[in-house]
């Protein structure tokens, strides 16, 4: 009885001591203690309201969930910053009265990544995603605000893990 009890105090001395590496997010050990997120200004050529400082929010709200890195204003050890370069309605498919039976909304947001304490870490890319919704809607409303809350968070997803998961 003695060695089952050592065996699952090993066990479970080890179980704990791996998850100091890696954790439920994928992030690994980041080398860093703060991150600040600079305001994305929307520069596309269509521009939908407040969207600008909904991505803003949305990307330091998943970056303080998923780590327990501190926001900061400024002198951050991570800082994210960029633009919104890409607000695209475009039709996807059309009935036989050449009207759009499907409309895709598409954002594309340029995002500037610097690690101070890791250089080799930094990157400047585009990160986009669609929205399907049928073309019947107007794009207002209930159906605007499920389009831009599943676009950003795959694009916030996405810039999380190139920047910190390294997928």
């Amino acid at each position: 009885m003695k060695k089952i009890h050592l065996l699952l105090l090993i066990f479970i001395a080890l179980a704990t001591n791996s998850c100091s590496v890696y954790n439920f997010t994928g992030t690994g050990k980041i080398d860093a203690k703060t991150f600040q997120v600079g305001f994305f200004q929307n520069n596309a050529e269509l521009i939908e309201p407040g969207i600008d400082r909904r991505f803003t929010l949305e990307l330091q709200d998943l970056i303080q969930n998923q780590t327990n890195l501190n926001l900061v204003k400024n002198g951050a050890d991570l800082s994210y910053e960029g633009e919104i370069v890409d607000y695209r309605i475009s039709p996807m498919t059309a009935t036989a009265d050449q009207r759009a039976a499907q409309n895709r909304l598409t954002i594309r947001i340029n995002v500037r990544f610097i690690n101070k304490n890791k250089e080799t870490d930094d990157f400047e890319k585009s990160f986009s995603f669609y929205y399907d919704y049928p073309g019947e809607q107007q794009l207002a409303g209930a159906t605007l605000n499920s389009a831009l809350k599943d676009i950003f968070e795959r694009i916030t997803q996405d810039i999380f893990n190139e920047s910190l998961a390294k997928w």
